[in-house]
């Protein structure tokens, strides 16, 4: 198997702490692949060690086929990156700072600058100075950044934060092209679930600095169900219902008021007539399917899902 990204037996302790603990992952080459986990899992310090911003305690990772090693920066020319919150030289434009750039990492194309400004949405902003940028505009202007000289791989760390719905849409596109038009590989970390299925080739889940998971997003979905799911105010003569009339024992309690029910021989108006004619009052009821985040939960045991 061709790998862009590879790491065998990676540790990072703090304090006595294993924040990143015998983590191995796999990215292939041209994927987009989904980090996921809840804040504190590990995500952004393992992207960190695949930088050579942060040292592993012990373990090996291998990017593009070979061995980093402690002082071989070479490799960090093929990668694009947004780590955490994006620094500029706040006095400059956003031309300037990707012009800095360039000059940086020994890019010479520099008619690539316009280009990619395009294609974040920033064009037309390009000469103001990034201290009269917004967050979502600077959140932008470091997706710029980190596809600016062409990169091999991306590695993107929570590179949607402070975007509004409409900036969310148009990076998922601008990810997609990266990847289907150039076999740029991507390796994005992200929370928001629901974006990271809709683009992910591949994901892994991390958790309490473990990797749970690494599963195609093609077997995700094998996962996936559809499911009636109900809010009600009284749980338990709910479920007693569901037994006692339609013999219905395939349903899930998931809170004081709510329950998904996975036998669908009785459809949801059949569903809510029976239990109004009960007197059990319905808060919410409709036809759902399994998603990413679902099958997270049933993983982890925990929610790994936080709001944007």
């Amino acid at each position: 198997m061709n790998y862009t990204i590879e790491t065998h037996h990676l540790k990072k302790v703090y304090k006595d702490k294993a924040v990143v603990n015998d983590v191995n992952i796999h990215v292939k080459k041209g994927e987009i692949y989904g980090f996921v986990g809840p804040n504190g899992a590990g995500k952004s310090t393992l992207m960190k060690m695949l930088l050579k911003l942060v040292q592993a305690n012990s373990g090996e990772i291998v990017i593009f086929g070979n061995k980093v090693m402690e002082n071989d920066f070479e490799m960090l020319k093929r990668i694009g990156s947004i780590i955490e919150n994006p620094y500029f030289y706040e006095k400059l434009t956003a031309r300037d700072n990707l012009d800095l750039h360039c000059e940086y990492m020994g890019y010479h194309n520099k008619n690539h600058i316009k280009e990619v400004l395009e294609g974040v949405g920033l064009l037309k902003d390009a000469d103001k100075r990034v201290s009269q940028y917004s967050l979502g505009m600077k959140q932008r202007l470091a997706i710029a950044r980190a596809i600016l000289t062409k990169p091999e791989l991306l590695i993107l760390d929570e590179p949607i934060n402070a975007l509004d719905p409409e900036g969310i849409r148009e990076m998922r596109e601008l990810f997609r092209k990266l990847n289907t038009d150039y076999g740029t590989t991507i390796f994005i970390s992200s929370h928001i679930l629901s974006e990271v299925e809709q683009i992910a080739d591949t994901i892994g889940v991390i958790q309490n600095g473990k990797l749970i998971k690494e599963i195609a997003m093609s077997d995700v979905h094998k996962y996936q169900t559809d499911y009636v799911e109900v809010d009600v105010d009284n749980i338990e003569l709910a479920g007693y219902v569901l037994e006692q009339e339609f013999g219905i024992q395939n349903f899930r309690i998931v809170s004081e008021s709510r329950m998904e029910i996975y036998d669908l021989r009785k459809d949801v108006k059949e569903i809510s007539a029976v239990f109004i004619q009960n007197g059990i009052g319905i808060n919410g009821i409709g036809r759902r399917q399994n998603s990413l985040e679902d099958y997270f939960f049933q993983i982890t045991g925990a929610e790994v899902v936080e709001n944007p």
